[in-house]
């Protein structure tokens, strides 16, 4: 099927995305193959990358890449708590944002195997939008996985989404 008429967002959920990566890979994810898969032949509308501000020194240089790419960087700062505990979370974010773009678009593409997105998922294609999700299958959930309209199991190529160790200080260096 054609689908180059279509319109395409996409929202990637970094935390998850690089907590995935790095628990099942121990490698770093590539943002730029992963948008070109999304977007496909289809016109790209906008691309977001929701990230938590650490404050650490590679964090602008990973920012200035994922900018680069062709994401718009959407960041929040990390929380740190009484005792210790730090929070950082996109959910909330990530959800208005599809639900805002939901209406402007034909497909949203969704990358985060996070099942708290299962309803935003239903809510999306009731409103006559495809809903579509990218995400590494082992680290996915079962039910978001079930409500995509379709799913790209990053796990399938790994070598095409993941940054080997040796290119990564090569491959985050923002390209000019």
């Amino acid at each position: 099927m054609d689908y180059s008429n279509q319109r395409v967002a996409v929202f990637v959920d970094v935390q998850n995305m690089y907590y995935s990566a790095r628990a099942l890979y121990d490698q770093r994810v590539d943002f730029g193959e992963i948008l070109k898969e999304a977007v496909g032949n289809r016109k790209l509308v906008r691309a977001f990358a929701y990230v938590i501000q650490a404050d650490n020194e590679e964090e602008k240089t990973f920012f200035d890449a994922l900018k680069d790419r062709g994401y718009e960087i959407r960041s929040k700062e990390l929380l740190s708590f009484y005792g210790g505990n730090k929070k950082g979370d996109w959910d909330i974010g990530i959800a208005m944002d599809i639900v805002r773009l939901s209406s402007k678009v034909d497909n949203i593409v969704l990358v985060s195997g996070d099942g708290d997105f299962k309803e935003l998922l239903q809510y999306v294609k009731a409103q006559g939008c495809r809903a579509e999700v990218m995400a590494f299958g082992s680290s996915s959930s079962k039910q978001l996985v079930e409500e995509a309209d379709a799913v790209y199991d990053l796990s399938q190529d790994p070598k095409r989404f993941l940054i080997p160790k040796k290119r990564l200080a090569k491959k985050l260096t923002p390209r000019k």
